[in-house]
């Protein structure tokens, strides 16, 4: 069973890593984001409360993240383990976690956060069918519409540049202690996350394998 933990700045491209290590193992993508999405869509009760943090630039307070987690664990649907992204946020989310779950490796997408303001700001997204884009990477064949149905794209409300330096301000002052704590327990493993993503994803696996983080995939 594979536990591992993605962390790394918005934008640093973490959440297309984790799909990506959940083809090669056969685990489960927890995203703390995608659940957040899911509720706006979906019109819960916790909508329009997320709706109005997100749209700020902040991020969602602490305890709303650990229902959230806990409720998704609680599933039991990783046979093969899970890789979570977007959690923990802080050193007390961490050791929350750490009381109740065992972590094989806590991924670390190293980006400038020059580098991250770019990409960030070159994202869109399809409101029909949530795929994303990105005008530096990954373009629609026509521009400003969605590939699959045409639909157009669109800015995430949260993607402006003064929601992004204040995500990577709370990045820098709640998030970095984390990794030291990760680090203190030899979990960390660092990568080079302004590469390409068929790069970065090659450096994972060899971290990991390496590491002594992972096995064989299951077949």
């Amino acid at each position: 069973m594979h536990k591992y933990i993605i962390m790394g700045v918005q934008g640093c491209g973490k959440g297309t890593q984790a799909k990506l290590l959940t083809q090669d193992f056969d685990i489960v993508h927890i995203s703390v984001g995608d659940i957040f999405r899911w509720n706006i869509q979906s019109h819960t009760k916790l909508a329009a409360r997320i709706r109005r943090i997100v749209d700020s630039g902040a991020l969602v307070p602490d305890d709303i993240v650990e229902e959230i987690v806990i409720r998704r664990l609680a599933e039991h649907d990783w046979n093969y383990g899970f890789i979570l992204d977007g959690f923990p946020r802080n050193r007390r989310q961490a050791e929350f976690f750490l009381e109740s779950y065992d972590v094989d490796a806590v991924i670390h997408i190293e980006v400038s956060d020059a580098t991250v303001l770019a990409r960030v700001m070159s994202r869109r997204l399809c409101p029909a069918c949530n795929l994303d884009y990105n005008l530096i990477h990954h373009r629609p064949e026509v521009e400003n519409r969605c590939d699959v149905c045409n639909g157009e794209l669109a800015i995430r409300g949260d993607d402006t540049e003064e929601a992004v330096r204040a995500r990577l301000n709370d990045f820098h002052e709640k998030t970095e202690p984390v990794l030291e704590l990760f680090m203190n327990k030899e979990l960390v493993l660092q990568v080079d996350g302004s590469k390409a993503a068929e790069d970065v994803h090659g450096d994972i696996l060899n971290a990991l394998t390496t590491s002594g983080g992972t096995l064989a995939a299951p077949g």
